[in-house]
């Protein structure tokens, strides 16, 4: 990704004259200019007119900005009726204006603690890195089949040496009891401490975690669910964290388990190392989820002092936003299909619209359906979410014949021209939706903060690599959040660095706490 591209910076959404604008663009819609607002008729974030223009014509200007372009096909009688069988994954503005209202109101309830579909987690990390950070730091990041232990070594809050080693978990410890998976994180510490020549060095860790967990400080949490490919026996209630620490004192390591996190939470820490201004991180790779930092006043659940704290991260989770039902009034029959087959049914209701994990899937059922309505050759055996992308990117060249030979490798059928063009469609209804999905969220997040400006720390593989999301995160938002400016800054690596650099953030607030205590 261009540094022109990571440092946009998208000011308010202005409609005026004869187009919609963004940062001095003219924002197209569907190929055509935005209908155009003069005067003092104004749309706002939500949706609604102000002045004398008619409510109206307000909302189908509105509807048209978050609309994809429509497919053209020289059969003309078969491009309405593709565009009719998705209608439902199209989400116009109205829509989109009620999943932010259903989110701002499952977050604040998550935030008193109420029933919710939002964990909002209070992640106990009270400050973000200033330049200050100093010292050598050990990360560990459990998030998939490999892992990796992490050392790194900052000055000034200027990373100076880093050295990574990955190791791979069997799928005997993935399903196998707890206990077994941590010995084997801390034997991996110790090999990785005796390759560098430091088994008698004492050490802080960040131990990044990114599984649904229910935090108790800021070195101290138990695993809510497993997600993924894991799902290891006699972790219920259990402090993943002390269980790590019990695992590296049995064997013999001067190593303390000083922070606890999730990728979302280093993602965001990782963020603010590069830009000041980080105040929400995102996660849109295989799953999705979002942190932000809130002022510790609205938080409800705190086990720990926090008399000095003035801000902390939330973790939000939103990949479960929905899981109550909350957000049916999205749901399709394709996202129904998907469910029904994944591994956590009718859970994570919200990173399947737009996790990448599921995006490939939901375009494989969207056009196997299609297949059976006699609109495309033939149903798909399998689809990831490369595919999804690389359809998105020849499209955007103007090109067909590798989405052509990709579709006949998956269906067996023989592709044409305009079959191709038909499931480059599909994807990019697809892609619109989970960009609108993800923006809307973000969006809410920025009107809450309400800071002068904030930088949006994202990692992740779809975020990276599919064509479009980026350049379409900046025109939702932007939309969603008017006089809320905002740059999406990609951030990598967080799941490690982030954890070391917490490390680092933790011990400088436990030096300055007890420097003032004993003051």
């Amino acid at each position: 990704m261009s540094a022109a591209v990571e440092n946009f910076t998208v000011r308010d959404t202005q409609v005026n004259g004869h187009g919609s604008k963004l940062n001095g663009s003219a924002a197209q819609v569907n190929g055509a200019s935005t209908a155009q607002l003069n005067g003092s008729s104004q749309l706002n974030g939500s949706g609604q007119l102000n002045g004398s223009a008619s409510a109206q014509s307000a909302s189908s200007l509105w509807d048209a900005q978050f609309l994809p372009p429509p497919l053209v096909l020289e059969d003309r009688a078969r491009a309405l009726k593709v565009q009719s069988r998705l209608s439902g994954l199209v989400v116009c503005g109205a829509t989109l204006s009620r999943v932010g209202e259903t989110f701002s109101r499952e977050l604040e309830r998550g935030l008193r603690q109420l029933p919710s579909s939002l964990q909002m987690e209070n992640t106990y990390v009270p400050e973000l890195p200033d330049g200050t950070e100093e010292g050598v730091f050990l990360a560990l990041d459990l998030g998939g089949t490999n892992f990796r232990v992490l050392l790194l070594e900052l000055s000034s809050g200027h990373l100076v040496r880093e050295k990574v080693k990955q190791y791979h978990i069997s799928d005997s410890l993935r399903i196998g009891p707890g206990e077994d998976l941590f010995n084997f994180l801390a034997d991996c510490v110790q090999d990785f401490l005796h390759c560098e020549g430091m088994e008698d060095q004492e050490l802080s860790l960040g131990f990044t975690f990114s599984f649904p967990m229910r935090q108790h400080s800021i070195s101290s949490g138990e695993l809510l669910t497993w997600t993924k490919s894991f799902c290891c026996s006699g972790m219920r209630g259990v402090d993943v964290a002390a269980l790590l620490q019990r695992s590296l004192d049995a064997r013999g390591l001067r190593v303390t388990v000083q922070v606890l996190l999730n990728d979302t939470t280093g993602t965001l820490v990782a963020g603010a190392r590069l830009d000041p201004d980080v105040g929400i991180a995102v996660i849109m790779g295989t799953g999705s989820n979002g942190c932000y930092v809130e002022r510790a006043e609205r938080v409800s659940h705190w086990e720990a002092a926090h008399e000095r704290v003035r801000d902390v991260v939330v973790d939000v989770e939103w990949g479960a936003f929905g899981d109550n039902g909350c957000i049916d009034f999205l749901r399709t029959e394709f996202d129904r299909e998907v469910d029904n087959s994944s591994l956590l049914a009718t859970s994570f209701t919200f990173e399947k619209y737009i996790g990448g994990k599921y995006l490939g899937e939901l375009l494989r059922v969207a056009l196997s359906a299609l297949a059976r309505d006699g609109l495309f050759p033939a149903p798909p055996a399998a689809l990831t979410s490369a595919h999804l992308s690389m359809f998105e990117e020849e499209s955007c060249a103007g090109g067909w014949t590798r989405t052509a030979a990709a579709l006949r490798e998956a269906s067996g059928a023989d592709i044409s021209r305009a079959d191709a063009l038909v499931a480059q469609h599909v994807a990019r209804v697809i892609s619109n939706r989970a960009a609108e999905l993800v923006s809307v969220c973000i969006a809410q997040l920025l009107r809450r903060m309400g800071r002068a400006r904030v930088a949006v720390a994202v990692d992740g593989s779809v975020f990276k690599r599919h064509p479009r999301i980026q350049l379409l995160m900046h025109k939702y938002i932007a939309l969603l959040a008017p006089h809320h400016p905002f740059t999406l800054l990609g951030a990598e690596d967080g799941s490690g660095k982030g954890s070391a650099l917490t490390a680092a953030i933790a011990a400088r607030v436990a030096a300055r706490n007890s420097s003032l205590a004993s003051a």
